[in-house]
């Protein structure tokens, strides 16, 4: 199985690109917007990718991040999407978009991506919600990761407001986890202050990022 390409952007067309790795040309499938994100024809590039396998056909499938890679498998495993229909909907809406309209059950964002139905975008929604937190918080830590090897720069920054919700401090790993809930709480469109208090409220529970934020979603759903 192969995991991640890395190499040498040979050319793109609509809905590939040829990565040549070590003298062997992969041809790669990406989403539009994964294509539109890739530098230059010549460049270094780096894709993680999953290999699709049926009787009449290969085919590998290419992703910038682990939480696209991640939707998109957990997209084909839903009866009457395939790997196209996966990658329509993550061209459409982003990894983060997918996350956010799966786990606030938006039918309507996933079906506005070409070839889902409504029938399919329910589907979708509904097997994948439980599931959606995890993906959620892989995406929160690999963008914490960037941020932490990203080189710091001092700028003036003006007074900012005071957040009175404080999430209690712990262990390291606690405090990670936490720290990933709120920020995918926060890419939901949750007010900081409000994901706080529930990231703060679920964490009693004790309990990984995936577990914080479907926990936290919980306590943030209408009530009715």
């Amino acid at each position: 199985m192969i995991g991640k390409i890395s190499g040498r952007l040979d050319y793109r067309m609509g809905d590939h690109v040829l990565i040549e790795a070590s003298g062997v040309g992969y041809i790669v499938h990406c989403s539009e917007r994964t294509l539109a994100a890739l530098p230059v024809e010549g460049s270094h590039v780096a894709l993680y990718t999953e290999m699709v396998v049926r009787e009449d056909l290969m085919q590998l499938y290419g992703f910038l991040t682990l939480a696209e890679k991640e939707w998109h498998r957990l997209l084909t495993s839903v009866q009457g999407v395939g790997a196209k229909a996966a990658l329509a909907i993550l061209g459409t809406l982003g990894p983060e978009g997918t996350s956010r309209a799966i786990a606030l059950g938006d039918i309507a964002a996933v079906k506005a991506a070409q070839g889902i139905g409504p029938k399919i975008a329910a589907r979708v929604v509904n097997e994948l919600q439980d599931k959606a937190p995890a993906i959620m918080a892989l995406g929160a830590s690999g963008a914490r990761r960037a941020m932490a090897a990203a080189p710091v720069v001092a700028t003036p920054v003006a007074d900012a407001p005071v957040i009175d919700t404080v999430i209690d401090e712990g262990p390291a790993s606690d405090g990670l986890a936490q720290a990933d809930a709120l920020s995918a709480l926060v890419n939901l469109g949750y007010a900081h202050g409000e994901a706080a208090s529930a990231v703060a409220q679920a964490s009693g529970e004790g309990g990984d990022a995936g577990a914080l934020i479907k926990a936290a979603l919980k306590l943030l759903a209408p009530k009715g």
